[in-house]
């Protein structure tokens, strides 16, 4: 088998955060460096605007033209290339055919999709494709799902060292955040409450917290779910449902099924918003709680959906200023018990707005990891989460190279 001529490539460098993430990459591994990248896309004139953007020194990098739907071009393109990093969404809409090829071909994948019911799709669908090429597939390497999949591990890491066991129960709660939302995080989103409106079946399987785990996974666990307003004691602090907590408690929970329970067989996990103390916090909470039952319903109703989209959600390619990502920010705290009642509590924090200047850093780390740390691992093909692909190495990346800091929070 030849050598790809491409570490990795950015499929989809055009849209919102594929900008972000190739000016990341031009920045911090310049064109023809260590790391040998290409940027690809369907419009070649779009490619090559981008990368005259990057300055003189992007002359040499690549161009790759392929549309999402054309698994020729994709084929040929996955040939040339280690690792593929997809930036398209909704996945749900256009994500498919490019996970197909890489599954097939051997093709090592990572996107930052939020879209759980789109992930029970591709590990039912290319699996086992995945394991018989040898390709490893990543899902959800941004803000969702990184810091909560990575931040547990690194939490049951530290039990381990301090306890000898694991902690059985974690909460994860925001204690601040600065983002923006661009038109592609609206976009996908949308779709998902538009899927499960129109499909009972789904709509259960979203209710679901094992529903991206193995087949036959189902432990006898009720998980907890934070749905309203209420006072969390362990934090001193009313707290709101989390728009996020859907997809990264899957996650975690897929973690915890592919390391054969590393976490306990009765393993609990759950996400919040922490809203503040007394009468105060309650209100916040409690406002927002409605504002987020507010914008679901509206999304599942087609013409508030369509007003939605017309007048409130920012367009596809549109999202935070360049300005906004650099102010942006986010500081998420884990406490973690063992089955004794030991505790034990971490903190994962990011130096960017979350959804993009952040999420395209940990996004170019994961692709960079899977080409470099991970090419000759011997880790066997199949649909992975960034803790059980990844773990620690990741963590250094992330720490040295991303602007994130995993830290124990001494009492």
């Amino acid at each position: 088998m030849s050598t790809p001529s491409h570490d990795l490539i950015v499929f989809g460098a055009t849209s919102f955060v594929g900008q972000i993430l190739t000016r990341y990459l031009a920045e911090h591994y310049g064109t023809q460096g260590a790391l040998k990248w290409a940027i690809a896309g369907r419009s070649e004139a779009k490619l090559a605007a981008l990368r005259n953007s990057l300055g003189l020194a992007a002359g040499r990098l690549p161009l790759l033209v392929a549309d999402a739907a054309d698994e020729a071009a994709l084929r040929h393109l996955c040939k040339g290339a280690r690792v593929v990093v997809s930036t398209v969404g909704p996945y749900a809409l256009h994500g498919e055919p490019l996970v197909k090829v890489c599954a097939e071909t051997g093709t090592d994948y990572c996107d930052l999709t939020g879209e759980v019911q789109w992930i029970r799709r591709m590990i039912e669908a290319y699996e086992p494709a995945a394991r018989k090429s040898g390709a490893r597939i990543v899902h959800c390497c941004g803000f969702d799902s990184i810091p909560s999949d990575l931040g547990v591990h690194f939490l049951q890491q530290q039990a381990r060292k301090r306890f000898g066991a694991p902690c059985t129960t974690v909460k994860m709660r925001v204690k601040a955040m600065r983002g923006g939302f661009s038109g592609g995080t609206a976009a996908s989103l949308v779709n998902v409450v538009k899927e499960a409106t129109a499909n009972p079946a789904l709509r259960k399987e979203l209710a679901n917290p094992y529903s991206i785990c193995p087949e036959g996974y189902a432990p006898a666990v009720r998980q907890p779910n934070v749905k309203s307003a209420q006072y969390d004691a362990d934090f001193d602090a009313w707290v709101a449902p989390f728009v996020m907590s859907a997809i990264n408690t899957r996650i975690v929970q897929r973690s915890n099924a592919l390391s054969k329970q590393a976490y306990g067989e009765d393993f609990r996990y759950d996400e919040a918003v922490l809203m503040g103390r007394g009468l105060q916090g309650r209100a916040a909470a409690t406002g927002m709680t409605v504002g987020l039952g507010g914008f679901m319903f509206a999304a599942a109703l087609p013409p508030a959906r369509w007003a939605l989209e017309r007048f409130v959600l920012p367009a596809p390619g549109e999202g935070p200023s360049a300005e906004q990502q650099r102010n942006g920010f986010f500081d998420l705290r884990f406490q973690g018990t063992t089955a004794d009642g030991q505790t034990l509590r971490v903190k994962v924090t990011g130096d960017r707005d979350p959804g993009y200047g952040s999420t395209a850093k940990m996004l170019g780390q994961a692709g960079a990891c899977l080409a470099h740390d991970f090419a000759a691992s011997g880790r066997k093909g199949g649909v992975w989460t960034p803790a059980t692909m990844f773990g620690d190495k990741l963590i250094e990346r992330l720490i040295a190279h991303a602007g994130l800091t995993f830290e124990v929070i001494e009492a």
